[in-house]
């Protein structure tokens, strides 16, 4: 157990300042991206819990296809990592180049079902009528969102696999305070704005997406250095490079498609429980992204790290930085856990919430509390150290397992036949995280996570 808790401890002082260069900016981003939802959830509260509703159930269709351009960029984050540790350049532009196209794909089908089927996407999260049409209002407003959303996310993910993580900070500053005016203006109708409610909030967002995709994607086309694409190579042949990036990032792909689906599926059950335990998740799930931002932080500079020294071809060092990242991932994990049960109160009550919904929040974010400590660990494991690794596959059938076998069926069990109190369905439809983080020790004692990857330049 000593043996194994100095594992858990790196004595290469570099190594955190190199983790703490990378995760604390990315921290910073999801910290303004989270205030920035946090905001759109208290104005639109402020409207009733009917609209609140129907825009967090609106968002999670969004949600799922955001899920997918993560799974897109963090799969090319694989590649382009490694082929940064080996100075390879024209590999890294072949990979952005494979990974814009497939962004620009799924965007189109998500735009296409989106203008086709507002209300059917509505009603596979509820069946309360008043909430399906608000939902379409804001549906409807969001399709060119999608392209936006895409090109920004995934731009940014490779801007940072170059070390360029303060684009991307500071554009979310920039976002941050782009999207309070513009919802203070179309949801309040403020500065001559009409007062346009849901829909104004979706206006919003589009405006703060334009903004991002403009700097974010502006730099990655026309001014970055270390890869060196341009709009020219959106076209130049991959060749070889399909079979590669297919086998690294498609079961990334997979993996976070199919976890968005089971989010999805967890936000169906959610939203058959009732308008108050939807109004209630809505302002939990917030405060729990707000707690772990720094743990996305650490997990994507796991990545990185991993990838670039896997990409200077030094296993036993990778092998070492896992443990230390594992050792961060329990601390990361206790701190967001006290941070919870300290602004829990206090968050709840910023809300305009009726006393029943309150009380569901409560309960949730005792819950919260309880499975971030192991989120946390397994997030840095899997969307860090295992994925830089290369070992997507063997993780795509981790996360279906457990959430497929596990996490919903016990969730359904808990909500609908057991009706049990809210604490303990939370804990039932999250216990995949506990799972996990036990799964991802033993699989990276084995070793086996580490794969090879080949250059195509």
């Amino acid at each position: 157990m000593i043996q194994l808790f100095g594992k858990l401890i790196s004595k290469d002082p570099n190594f955190y300042r190199t983790v703490a260069g990378i995760a604390i900016p990315i921290g910073l981003q999801g910290l303004i991206t989270t205030g920035i939802n946090m905001m759109d959830t208290i104005m639109i509260g402020t409207l009733g819990e009917t609209e609140l509703s129907a825009v967090s159930l609106a968002n999670q269709f969004i949600n799922i296809y955001q899920i997918l351009c993560m799974g897109i960029g963090m799969g090319a984050s694989v590649l382009v990592s490694r082929y940064y540790g080996m100075k390879d350049k024209v590999s890294m532009q072949k990979t952005v180049a494979i990974m814009t196209r497939f962004c620009l794909v799924i965007a189109s089908v998500f735009a296409l079902l989106t203008c086709l089927f507002p209300g059917a996407i509505m009603r596979i999260y509820t069946v309360e009528d008043v909430i399906i049409q608000n939902g379409e209002r804001y549906l409807s407003w969001s399709v060119v969102t999608y392209f936006l959303l895409g090109l920004s996310l995934t731009g940014t993910i490779v801007l940072r696999n170059v070390g360029q993580v303060k684009i991307p900070l500071f554009t979310s500053i920039g976002a941050f305070f782009v999207n309070i005016l513009a919802n203070y203006m179309f949801i309040f109708g403020k500065l001559g704005a009409p007062a346009m409610g849901v829909a104004g909030a979706a206006i919003g967002t589009l405006i703060a997406r334009i903004f991002e995709f403009s700097v974010i994607d502006g730099f990655l086309w026309f001014r970055e250095k270390s890869i060196e694409f341009r709009l020219k190579n959106f076209f130049m042949p991959v060749g070889e490079l399909w079979g590669e990036y297919i086998r690294i990032s498609i079961p990334v792909l997979i993996s976070d498609g199919i976890l968005a689906l089971g989010n999805s599926s967890v936000a169906m059950v959610v939203g058959r429980l009732g308008k108050s335990f939807v109004a209630a998740n809505a302002v939990t799930a917030v405060t729990q992204q707000l707690s772990s931002v720094l743990i996305q932080g650490v997990s994507q500079a796991g990545a990185i790290i991993t990838g670039h020294t896997l990409g200077e071809g030094d296993r036993e060092k990778a092998q070492e930085q896992g443990y230390a990242l594992l050792g961060l991932g329990f601390l990361f994990g206790l701190v967001s856990s006290v941070i919870i049960m300290i602004i829990s109160g206090p968050v709840i009550h910023a809300y305009h919430l009726s006393e029943e919904t309150s009380k569901l929040a409560e309960e949730l974010m005792g819950a919260i509390s309880i499975i971030v400590c192991f989120q946390a660990t397994n997030s840095i494991m899997t969307k860090g150290t295992l994925r830089g690794g290369g070992d997507t596959k063997v993780l795509m059938v981790a996360d279906n397992i457990c959430l497929w076998l596990f996490s919903l069926p016990l969730g359904i069990l808990a909500g609908f036949v057991l009706h049990l109190p809210a604490f303990w369905i939370y804990i039932c439809l999250k216990i995949d995280q506990i799972m996990k983080c036990i799964w991802c020790f033993f699989r990276l004692r084995s070793g086996k996570w580490i794969k090879k990857i080949k250059s195509y330049s």
